[in-house]
């Protein structure tokens, strides 16, 4: 029967990140740099929180868009942190995770031939949502800006097609952002045009040097923002996601949300206003301990004379392979089969990742240490 099924299912493929871990979860002895995966656990006080909803009975559908209190969380959250203004009533809907923000926003903007500009490279959980809507990603080449995808470089791929434009920032793969001023410059190239932006801050707690902006702060109409505690809040199993926009647009993509899971579970909803309230701030000390954990990383590989920018945010170093080798997958290969390291090869974030590698520092500084030192010695041989 597999002939019968949707073709835009059969044309898209599980994540190479995951395909590639599949691969070589079975060779003993390996250590994996490979996930983004917080490794710190969730902050006691909101295990606490979940643990109370358990006994008091919160087990049930919440409204559609979630608990009115974590949404009005949410609204004091991003606007201490970020400055955004949004109304918890009608503009924010909690979600099953970013991942199902993504979705269904995808799904309520585009059409059969839209098209989405989304940096090259970037994380692969977009193009299949997009190819599912029957719309085309236009991936915009940022490997010679540093892998930001300025205006200037988004103006030359808009076409009448263009439908939205893919803000993931501080990025995966790359660990880079954007500066305030290129947010801006991007809002007053998108401003008043059929465009969306749809901006992936799911990061936004985990920038080291700068302050974190956001684009809905110059462009809140044509800004559809999400984030999630996944990364911030080391919750990434609670699946809770959030998704901002203004009313007119999200009145329809809560329609959309309430077809596809009816509500984010109740029990991570109220561990969820938990961490937004008295865990305000639990991502700094994390955040600090990734700041270790990036320096260290990033003059280990420097001084294999490997090819890196610095990331700016979350927790990935994308780094160009070796002259010698000609694709990403046969050096990550390799390194796997002969040094035990895992990374993730760089084909796995569009045809544009190719030539690197992603490392992820989620990970302790002695498993750091240990898998680096392999690296080293791999690439001495």
């Amino acid at each position: 029967m597999e002939h019968i099924l949707n073709p835009l299912v059969k044309k898209i493929e599980i994540s190479g990140i995951r395909k590639f871990y599949n691969m070589v979860a079975h060779i003993e002895g390996t250590l994996s740099l490979t996930l983004g995966q917080p490794d710190f656990p969730t902050p006691a006080h909101i295990k606490e929180a979940a643990k109370l909803a358990i006994d008091q009975d919160f087990t049930v559908y919440t409204h559609n868009a979630g608990f009115i209190e974590l949404r009005e969380a949410a609204s004091q959250y991003v606007r201490k942190k970020y400055n955004l203004k949004y109304n918890a009533d009608d503009e924010i809907i909690v979600t099953a995770g970013a991942s199902e923000a993504i979705d269904i926003a995808f799904r309520t903007m585009l059409s059969p031939g839209s098209e989405v500009i989304l940096p090259g490279p970037v994380y692969p959980g977009y193009e299949p949502l997009i190819t599912m809507c029957g719309a085309s990603p236009v991936y915009a080449d940022t490997r010679s800006s540093g892998f930001r995808l300025t205006a200037e470089i988004i103006q030359s791929y808009i076409t009448e097609n263009t439908r939205c434009i893919v803000l993931p920032y501080p990025s995966n793969p790359t660990g880079v952002t954007l500066s305030r001023e290129e947010l801006h410059s991007i809002a007053e190239l998108v401003k008043g045009r059929d465009i969306f932006i749809l901006a992936d801050e799911i990061y936004s707690e985990l920038v080291y040097e700068q302050k974190h902006s956001s684009i809905a702060e110059f462009l809140k109409d044509q800004t559809i923002l999400l984030n999630g505690l996944s990364k911030s809040h080391s919750m990434t199993g609670w699946r809770i996601g959030f998704l901002f926009a203004p009313a007119s647009i999200c009145r329809h993509i809560l329609k959309v949300h309430q077809y596809n899971v009816a509500c984010a579970s109740s029990v991570s909803q109220k561990a969820a206003i938990a961490a937004l309230t008295e865990g305000f701030n639990d991502a700094l000390p994390m955040k600090e301990e990734y700041s270790k954990r990036r320096e260290f990383v990033f003059q280990r590989l420097r001084d294999m004379d490997l090819e890196i920018v610095k990331p700016d945010g979350a927790f990935y170093f994308f780094v160009k392979i070796p002259a010698s080798y000609d694709t990403s997958l046969a050096f990550c290969l390799e390194l796997v089969e002969k040094a035990k390291v895992a990374v993730v090869p760089g084909d796995a974030f569009s045809p544009m990742g190719e030539g690197y590698f992603r490392v992820s520092f989620a990970y302790s500084l002695e498993t750091l240490k240990t898998a680096l030192d392999r690296m080293e010695n791999f690439l001495l041989k």
